[in-house]
């Protein structure tokens, strides 16, 4: 015998367990349902698009009215420059109108007369006071 033999050792079996073991059970085939058809992107690209337009369209006539809106500013600070001129035209032409000197030349041409002295009525006794004299 050869010393390969001897040095060997013996060989161990495993026990059998008490239960028989069984196949690995499998995952439980079910019946998946095929996808759906693919949806088209039409819809929501004529949506965007819908929007899209509807924005630039608002935009215009939000642009329109302003537009418009600064013609009739314009126009209106014109006017109001006019009256503005005109106010002091009127303005200065009363000013000249209440001067003393052309109240005076009115006054004759209306025939009114300066007054003289000036008098009063003292009402207790019903007296006149002072040199109150008729117009001239």
């Amino acid at each position: 015998m050869s010393a390969e033999q001897a040095v060997r050792a013996p060989r161990v079996r495993p026990r059998p367990s008490a239960e028989p073991q069984s196949a690995p059970e499998r995952p439980r085939l079910r019946l998946v349902r095929p996808p759906a058809q693919a949806r088209t992107h039409v819809p929501f690209v004529v949506t965007c698009m819908a929007i899209l337009a509807g924005a630039l369209i608002a935009a215009l006539l939000l642009n329109t009215q302003l537009a418009a809106g600064s013609y009739e500013q314009r126009s209106m600070d014109v006017r109001l420059a006019e009256l503005a001129r005109s106010e002091q035209a009127l303005s200065a032409e009363l000013d000249a109108n209440k001067a003393p000197a052309n109240l005076a030349a009115r006054a004759a041409a209306q025939g009114m007369v300066p007054a003289g002295s000036t008098g009063w009525l003292q009402l207790s006794d019903g007296t006149v006071r002072g040199d109150a004299a008729a117009g001239q």
